[in-house]
């Protein structure tokens, strides 16, 4: 296994951190890796949405949240992941970015569930029309959105994160789920309503 998670990010100023504030000790990470499992890969085709971060060549993070259909995110193989780039602000902040360093993270959240993955990875750009294996496995029918390039992320490492301060937040779409029980109730009830109301006017 190459480094973990933690320790790609250790630093003599990260020591110091923990140690100012009285810390000690190796610390804790849950599951490391540099593959990602089954679990990793199920978790990551079922978000609709991820926030990425990159560095400008003038030193500043730049943080952009990335969305699309569930799945819209690729697990490749075991540590490349991929997505088709679609058209936005025409800003090209994260592309131009790249330029300068490949390097980046993202944070994959499940708010219903209270879940986190952080990812550190190389990213590349790509030509879909030069690629046409890729777009293929990038695609995503039936979506609006328009592809005007594709990214491959080449895993370094990822960690879970701890659900502490993790508030639950619900898409439209699992809210209509979790609401669909209690309308079929509601229409079954009125129905026996409005049967009831018809027996009590007959015989009146």
């Amino acid at each position: 296994m190459t480094d973990c998670f933690l320790d790609a990010l250790a630093s003599d100023g990260l020591r110091s951190a923990r140690e100012a504030t009285g810390v000690a000790g190796p610390m804790d990470v849950d599951q490391p890796g540099d593959r990602f499992s089954e679990l990793e890969a199920a978790f990551i085709v079922a978000r609709d949405s991820f926030y990425l971060a990159s560095v400008a060549p003038t030193g500043w993070p730049y943080i952009q949240h990335r969305g699309g259909p569930p799945g819209f995110l690729r697990v490749l193989d075991e540590s490349t992941l991929g997505f088709a780039d679609f058209r936005g602000n025409r800003q090209y902040l994260t592309l131009g970015n790249l330029g300068a360093g490949d390097r980046v993270a993202l944070f994959l959240m499940d708010y219903p569930h209270r879940r986190r993955l952080k990812i550190l990875a190389r990213m590349a750009p790509h030509d879909l029309a030069a690629e046409p294996d890729l777009a293929a496995r990038l695609a995503t029918p039936g979506y609006r959105g328009v592809a005007e390039r594709g990214f491959t992320l080449r895993l370094h490492a990822f960690d879970w994160n701890c659900p502490q301060h993790i508030t639950p937040r619900f898409t439209q779409a699992e809210v209509e789920a979790a609401a669909a029980p209690l309308r079929a109730r509601l229409h079954l009830l009125e129905t026996e309503n409005r049967h009831l109301r018809g027996e009590q006017g007959s015989s009146s």
